[in-house]
């Protein structure tokens, strides 16, 4: 599977997300080979729960996993800290990007700390989330930890 396709998962779980009114970022969790082992998408508003970003609902929908190291987090916005952390707590080997120009995140120090980060500038990630921040400040400020 390329990194192409494994995004696409990532996308649709964002465009569900922004359809069942929450914030569009998708994610997945690959093993080295392709297979898909989770996915999932930002449920912060869905669930009241600020705990529930794409990356840790991915990570929790691909149930326990014995060595994270050849697995893939594949995300459609660059991870923020939270999620960075995630990624580093149980060693995920690398991070497929769907884009950074929205939200940097923490993908430089996953980078300095040895995980393979890769960053695919998709268009569709550009546009869902630039149109999102554009309609809902308030809500994206919250989510990224900015008061007003």
């Amino acid at each position: 599977m390329t990194p192409q396709e494994m995004l696409d998962v990532a996308v649709a779980e964002a465009r569900q997300g922004l359809a069942e009114g929450g914030i569009p970022i998708g994610a997945a969790l690959f093993s080295s080979d392709g297979v898909l082992l989770g996915s999932g998408h930002n449920r912060r508003v869905q669930n009241d729960d600020p705990s529930v970003h794409g990356e840790t609902d991915a990570f929790r929908n691909a149930g326990r996993q014995r060595d994270y190291r050849s697995t893939i987090m594949v995300t459609t916005l660059a991870p923020c800290w939270y999620c960075s952390g995630l990624i580093r707590q149980f060693g995920i080997g690398a991070v497929i990007i769907g884009e950074n120009r929205t939200f940097d995140g923490g993908q430089h120090w996953l980078a300095e700390h040895g995980v393979q980060v890769t960053l695919l500038d998709d268009p569709r990630c550009v546009t869902m989330m630039t149109d999102f921040i554009a309609a809902n400040p308030v809500l994206w400020n919250e989510d990224i930890g900015v008061s007003e």
